[in-house]
């Protein structure tokens, strides 16, 4: 019997390929890390006490990943999954936290920043590019099933379509979006409050984005107009 084609109309990845089309950890590591310092450069109000907890929790998740699926991810097992989003659940959370601080402060008056508008848009900016790195984290571990189950499936059907899936002259044959592609897709939809390049097509990647570009509107709205009344 005849095989069916690859829905993408694109050749199936023999199993050999699979490791070498895996994406490397750092990346994901530079960005949790990253994370992690941003929140605990936040004030004291706004970060989860005691101050180590926050880089404890994410590093000790981020290494336990790193361990169980070393060298290029392609390891498809359920407990990696689940890591995977608890950290990404915990940066996230973190960063919520932080926000929902944020907000109320500036809303309700309150005078931790009463006469310091650079310390209240350095907040503000901590806040948003930690939520930026949180979205990039769940684009890339949702999307096709996750960063292993891409570099086993690479086409399969995709819930965000990247440029280069488009215009195949312009890019390598077997092109799989990585981790810096999903970043750049969260930081233009915090930026722009919309789809730039990248189209999502599947129901909760658009109301992902949606999310996300609601959480940037308020955060930055707040901020900036707060800042600005501070300056007057």
């Amino acid at each position: 019997m005849r095989a069916s084609p690859d829905p993408a109309g694109q050749p199936p990845v023999a199993p050999g390929q699979a490791a070498e089309r895996g994406e490397h950890w750092w990346p994901v590591a530079a960005a949790v890390t990253a994370a992690a310092l941003l929140h605990v450069a936040l004030p004291t109000t706004y970060r989860l006490d005691p101050v180590w907890v926050v880089p404890v929790v994410m590093f000790t998740l981020l290494v336990t990943l790193i361990v169980g699926d070393p060298g290029r991810i392609d390891r498809q097992k359920v407990w990696l999954r689940v890591v995977t989003e608890t950290m990404i659940a915990f940066v996230t959370g973190s960063n919520l936290y932080a926000g929902v601080h944020l907000v109320s402060d500036i809303l309700t008056n309150n005078k931790l920043f009463a006469n310091n508008a650079t310390g209240l848009l350095a907040t503000g900016g901590v806040t948003w590019a930690t939520n930026v790195i949180a979205f990039a984290l769940w684009y890339w571990d949702l999307d096709r099933g996750g960063a292993a189950a891409r570099a086993h499936r690479p086409f399969t059907a995709p819930a965000f379509v990247f440029p280069e899936m488009q215009h195949t002259s312009h890019a390598p044959a077997g092109w799989v979006p990585r981790f810096v592609d999903y970043l750049s897709l969260s930081f233009w939809t915090a930026t722009a409050f919309s789809p730039t390049d990248v189209s999502a097509i599947k129901p909760w990647a658009k109301l992902l984005m949606i999310v996300e570009a609601a959480t940037s509107l308020i955060v930055a709205t707040l901020v900036i107009a707060r800042a600005i009344n501070i300056l007057q």
